[in-house]
């Protein structure tokens, strides 16, 4: 299975170059950390930063200087501060062409829960609503099962909607799905060491298969 690192490495590969990207809380902060040299991106964090840096060295650290998810970042030349007004304008305005997101379920007609398990207490649904809303393009970076073992790449979400078929593409520890417009889970790409068979069984939803599936490539 892959590691949370690796799940983001996997996702930089799909990032583009002159790319406007809003990073998630959770795996998605772990992207800046590996989008390639030669790419030229703006990271966007809704707290209202524009041009996010990887995450900084201990000499590096500004408690003042941080993403939603409340770590410390670096900021790249040209970077641009702004009050949450501006930075929902943008998200709203639909400027963000990719959002990269974590999840606590995704269905198999690419609905996503990701802020609220009821009867648990949440400090807000933070800007998930407006992203997956706004965005053209939405990736999940997830785990493939919860810590019980249950699958949560399911037929419908059990918990609370965030956003109603927007989800394209989703990176787990096992796998890279892409949500079918018909419905349903088409593997992509299965970690190194992973099988098949593994990961149909770990999956609730719908799982189509289009034949040989090659393992990832970390170069």
């Amino acid at each position: 299975m892959l590691t949370k690192d690796q799940i983001a490495r996997r996702i930089a590969k799909e990032v583009k170059n002159g790319q406007y990207i809003n990073l998630g809380i959770g795996i998605p902060t772990l992207v800046a950390n590996y989008i390639p040299d030669e790419l030229e991106v703006v990271l966007q964090s809704e707290n209202g930063l524009l041009g996010i840096g990887p995450f900084p060295t201990e000499d590096q650290i500004d408690p003042d200087l941080i993403n939603a998810g409340k770590q410390t970042v670096t900021m790249v030349k040209g970077s641009a501060l702004f009050n949450s007004a501006e930075s929902f304008a943008m998200i709203r305005g639909g400027h963000v062409h990719l959002t990269i997101l974590g999840a606590m379920e995704v269905s198999q007609n690419g609905d996503i829960a990701n802020w609220k398990i009821p009867g648990k207490m949440v400090k807000g649904m933070g800007g998930a609503m407006d992203l997956v809303a706004s965005a053209d393009n939405i990736i999940v970076a997830m785990q493939h099962c919860s810590r019980s073992g249950e699958s949560k790449l399911l037929t419908e979400c059990s918990l609370p909607i965030t956003g109603l078929r927007c989800v394209k593409k989703i990176v787990t520890d096992l796998a890279v799905l892409e949500i079918s417009p018909d419905g349903g889970f088409i593997l992509q790409e299965r970690a190194p060491g992973v099988s098949v068979e593994e990961i149909k069984e770990k999956t609730a939803g719908k799982l189509i298969i289009g034949g040989e599936v090659p393992e990832m490539v970390f170069e």
